[in-house]
């Protein structure tokens, strides 16, 4: 007879218990409450926990309570951050806190008028979005138009403007309610969707490519393999370590939107086990893609310069170094859209 012998190797915190420790981190080491920076970042981790199915015990949430039962008055004395108070209060509620103070300043907000302070579409998309949630949203079907119209502009996402590519990603969700039904999205916004993943691809932007990914996939659709075998691989160069002053900026967010994708593409998200205390996040071998290159070189052809993917083609391989050719290549294999995506990207003049 043999004996099992325990050799006290640590066991990995399972997804759960790892979610949670990565709350207890943000809500109390990375940032003071007070810091605006706070909120920011603790809305977008608890949305991401909130709208990718995360299963956290009850009392996890409890880091949480001296803001949770503070919400109203902040509301009243920070009106101006009324997006990332309701944000965080809802997805707390969601979760599983014990209380319902959404529905209140969800009122609140609405009888302000809070809304009515945005100068952006996108912002005032979101805001409907948050209010519709404890039913106190209003059905703007002109303010739906406006951005079903942008996000249909195609030409739009052909050329570089990661600005216009995140506002792309964020209508989507919204949309969508976060993947909770379909967007009914047009061929010309799929495009889009498609277009600004290209130049994630040839820019090798992680952040923006998983942003791209999780809206392909609320819109119905399967991304790319080689853009989701990227971010597959990708995933796994995150560090979580001590940070001895406090949370400086780190690759919190890249690690948040690709462990999101994860949850809704079957892969693993969240690796690593987030350390007491204060928390950084460093991703290693993040190398830049080619599009800086391939866009300066095009300009500089001038009036040599053509909208034919087929005839740059050569021309573009022959500048490039090996692993700039590899992405090129790989962007033209990802999508069958790639010979339209180039006449736009391209500017040919004339």
């Amino acid at each position: 007879m043999s004996n099992v012998i325990s050799i006290g190797l640590p066991r990995r915190p399972n997804l759960s218990q790892r979610q949670g420790q990565l709350l207890r981190n943000f809500a109390l080491h990375r940032r003071d409450s007070s810091d605006v920076f706070w909120l920011k970042e603790n809305a977008e981790l608890l949305n991401v926990l909130a709208t990718s199915g995360a299963s956290l015990r009850p009392e996890v949430l409890e880091v949480y309570r001296p803001f949770y039962d503070t919400v109203a008055g902040r509301l009243a004395f920070f009106p101006q951050y009324y997006r990332f108070l309701l944000s965080i209060c809802l997805d707390l509620e969601d979760l599983g806190i014990a209380g319902d103070a959404g529905t209140d300043i969800c009122a609140t907000a609405r009888d302000r008028k809070l809304a009515t302070a945005e100068l952006s579409d996108l912002q005032r998309a979101e805001a409907e979005r948050l209010l519709a949630r404890r039913g106190q949203g209003t059905q703007d079907t002109a303010l739906e138009a406006r951005l079903r119209r942008f996000i249909g502009s195609t030409g739009t996402f052909a050329l570089p403007n990661k600005k216009a590519a995140y506002e792309l990603t964020h209508i989507v969700f919204y949309l969508s309610d976060y993947g909770r039904h379909d967007p009914a999205l047009s061929e010309d916004a799929l495009t889009s969707l498609e277009y600004a993943g290209l130049l994630a691809w040839l820019d090798q932007d992680f952040d923006l490519m998983s942003e791209v990914c999780v809206a392909l996939r609320f819109a119905g659709r399967v991304p790319s393999e080689i853009w989701e075998d990227w971010l597959a691989l990708e995933t796994g160069g995150f560090v979580l370590q001590p940070a001895a002053h406090g949370s400086g900026a780190d690759a919190y967010h890249e690690y948040l939107v690709s462990s999101w994708w994860a949850s809704h593409a079957g892969a693993e998200g969240f690796r690593g086990t987030p350390v007491e205390g204060a928390l950084m996040v460093e991703r290693r071998g993040a190398p830049r893609g080619p599009l800086r290159r391939i866009s300066e070189y095009l300009f500089h052809l001038g009036a040599a310069r053509s909208c034919d993917w087929e005839q740059m083609r050569g021309l573009l391989e022959s500048v490039l170094g090996e692993e700039e050719h590899r992405i090129l290549t790989c962007a033209a294999q990802s999508t069958a859209r790639f010979g339209d995506f180039f006449e736009g990207f391209a500017r040919a003049e004339g």
